[in-house]
């Protein structure tokens, strides 16, 4: 009884005879139409069939860490297994321990600090809240107003002079006018001083 050879195929779909010859065999389309059978000719490999180049350092370094010590084998036995687990099993006891210390820290931290920002609360309002004094706002208005007027004097001078200014700078020489009427305003004269109203 003669054997009959079963035609070998590649990745890409060209099949090749017993006799060496290469083809891409009929096919039918999605529309129902056929494809002829294609003949390749020799030496031609498409890239399909092309072996790519595998460097083993490259694909050792890929690897790492999946397959344990390199050249070591494989635990097999059972007895192996079950030490293996019960190592595993003691570190993941002592990460939830260290999990659950840490926790418990910052749980004492917070408490500590709710604590204290209470307790300031109480000691800074205490139990009668405190009347804000309209003059003393003033005065703090009023020397805020005189620094910015300094500096603003400071800096026309400086332009007077003839140095650059920024923009930022121009901008404050701009509002000399505008401080001095803020704090004519609040009852005070370009200087500082508190106006005596008559």
């Amino acid at each position: 009884m003669p054997t009959i050879e079963t035609p070998t195929v590649s990745k890409s779909g060209i099949t090749t005879n017993a006799s060496g010859e290469r083809h891409i065999p009929a096919s039918k389309r999605a529309d129902g139409s056929t494809r002829k059978e294609i003949r390749v000719r020799p030496g031609y490999r498409p890239p399909e069939d092309v072996e790519v180049y595998k460097n083993r350092t490259a694909e050792a370094w890929k690897n790492r860490g999946k397959g344990g010590v390199p050249g070591a084998e494989l635990l097999n036995t059972e007895s192996d297994t079950s030490k293996a687990s019960g190592t595993a099993n003691k570190n993941a006891k002592r990460r939830e321990a260290r999990r659950k210390a840490a926790a418990t820290v910052t749980e004492e931290e917070s408490k500590e600090k709710h604590a204290n920002s209470t307790s300031k609360e109480i000691q800074d309002t205490g139990d009668i809240p405190q009347p804000v004094d309209p003059e003393l706002e003033k005065e703090k208005e009023a020397k805020k107003l005189l620094k910015k007027l300094r500096q603003a004097r400071e800096l026309k001078d400086k332009k007077d002079k003839g140095d650059a200014l920024l923009p930022e700078q121009f901008e404050k020489v701009i509002k000399i006018n505008e401080l001095i009427r803020q704090l004519e305003g609040l009852g005070f004269d370009s200087s500082g001083e508190k106006k005596i109203q008559t």
